[in-house]
């Protein structure tokens, strides 16, 4: 006697993992070979800003405060002092917008714990300094 032929339910995933791998080889081959540099943005003009900010500067794990418009020295300061001075300094002017400028020592991720600082206490305005080039 002979059985009739049974209908198979189950799917082939074999070729798609040979196409898989595959790829994985192309992009392990090829992803060595793409080299790039990084094109930062410079500032073609100067921005026009209403009053003169704040400067923040980012030097290692040190933080520096100078007030623009009375071109006084800058003051090593405490983050929680920091956030007093930038408060009280925008309570009084509430236009008065705040830059942060990093050294080249600094880390990045010491420049994003400052505006994540700054953004969870409240200072409005906070933007990056760009110097203009020579």
């Amino acid at each position: 006697m002979r059985r009739g032929r049974k209908a198979i339910n189950q799917m082939n995933v074999v070729p798609y993992i040979d196409v898989m791998l595959v790829l994985l080889v192309i992009f392990m081959i090829t992803a060595p070979l793409i080299t790039g540099q990084v094109e930062l943005p410079s500032m073609g003009s100067k921005l026009n800003v209403p009053a003169q900010p704040l400067e923040v500067t980012v030097r290692g794990q040190a933080l520096w405060l100078r007030d623009m418009a009375t071109s006084a020295a800058q003051v090593r300061v405490s983050q929680e002092e920091l956030i007093a001075r930038l408060k009280d300094a925008q309570s009084r002017r509430p236009e008065q917008p705040v830059v942060i400028a990093a050294d080249r020592s600094a880390r990045y991720q010491e420049v994003l714990d400052v505006l994540d600082v700054l953004q969870r206490n409240g200072v409005k305005k906070v933007g990056l300094l760009a110097r203009q080039p020579s």
